[in-house]
Parts: structure tokens; sequence; C-alpha cells
């Protein structure tokens, strides 16, 4: 996969202003604050394709990305206190209508705080996950703020978190590029399952 031949192509505040899925996409979800519009701009290599702010829940669309054998879907982060009732409300609709919409979702990158347990949000994304049946890792980020003996912590926390339902996850820094590689490995093992899966039907 070309992860630097990528472009923004929309942004989605409504269900009914998402993208036609004709592609394989990669979703990344995560609460306010993890450090995902990072991840993103790290995976290809660009300083600010994907907005950092510093202002919590400011991301309220679906943005979508484009690379010439897949989307990459940066979903609005949740999570986060401050954000008004209404604006929970559309967020909540705006999910549904994207999971509900028959797309082709090649994996799901589900974000964690490494040096964290996850949240109740947190949980209540990867229980949604499991139950919907959805194919998704975990990325842990912020792993070079991690001294060795907590990083192995951690890595033997999340490990016996993700072990019941086999589910991967990577330690991952937005600073140094750790985990970077295998992330993107299993990014091209997903876009090139998915488009095998459409060849054969």
């Amino acid at each position: 996969m070309h992860f630097q031949a990528v472009e923004f192509e929309a942004a989605a505040g409504r269900a009914d202003q998402l993208k036609p899925s004709d592609l394989p996409e990669i979703v990344f979800s995560g609460k306010s604050n993890v450090g995902k519009s990072s991840l993103i701009n790290k995976l290809v290599n660009r300083k600010a394709l994907a907005r950092v702010s510093a202002t919590p829940g400011k991301t309220a669309t679906i943005n979508f990305f484009r690379l010439p054998s897949c989307r990459l879907v940066d979903l609005p982060g949740y999570g986060y206190a401050k954000v008004s009732q209404g604006e929970k409300q559309r967020w909540a609709k705006l999910m549904q209508g994207y999971f509900d919409g028959e797309r082709r979702i090649a994996l799901v990158i589900q974000i964690l705080d490494m040096r964290h347990a996850p949240t109740a949000d947190d949980y209540d994304m990867i229980n949604y996950l499991i139950e919907r049946d959805f194919p998704f890792l975990a990325v842990c980020t912020k792993c070079d703020k991690l001294n060795k003996t907590q990083f192995n912590e951690q890595v033997k926390y999340f490990t016996e978190l993700f072990e019941e339902h086999e589910i991967p996850f990577i330690p991952f820094s937005s600073r140094t590029g750790f985990g970077l590689e295998e992330l993107q490995q299993r990014l091209e093992a997903a876009v090139g399952g998915a488009d095998e899966k459409t060849q054969g039907e």
C-alpha cells in the first residue's frame, strides 16, 4: 500500500452525507485526545493530514481520506464530558448511520492510551465491535511515555485483557514510530483480504 499517496476526500456531519462505500475502509476509533489524529498522520507520513486539536471533542465529523486501494475513516472522538447532550445525540446517530450502512469495513483500529486502563466508553466501543463482529485490533498509543518496567507491565495487562476474544494489540508511539511497521503490515493484510473477499462474491 502506498500510505503517502493519500488525500482528504470528504467530511460527514450527518449519516446522509456519508461517502458511498466502494472501497475497503480502515476505521479509526477512540476517545477524544487519545492521539488518533497523530497516529493517522504518522501512518501516512504527513504532518497535518488529520488535524491535531488541543481541544478535546472538537472533531465532530467523520473524515474520509482516500488512498489508491482503500479509505481511511476517522471517526469523531468520544467520551468528552463538556460536549452538549444534543451533540452527543448527533454523534450517536452519525455513528449508528455509519456502522449500520453495510460498509466495506476491512478493519477497525480501536485506539487506547497505553498508560491507562480502558475507560467505560472504551469498553462500550470494544463490546460493540465484538457484538457486531467487526474485524478490529487495539492500538495502544503514547507508549513512549512509559519507562521499560511500566511498558512491560502494560503489555502484560493488555495481553491478558484482550486474549479472551483473541484481539491483537500493538503498542504504538506517534513520536518515535514504535509499532508503525507492524500496524502498516496489518492494514495491508486487511485491505488485501477485503479485496479477495469482494472478488470471490
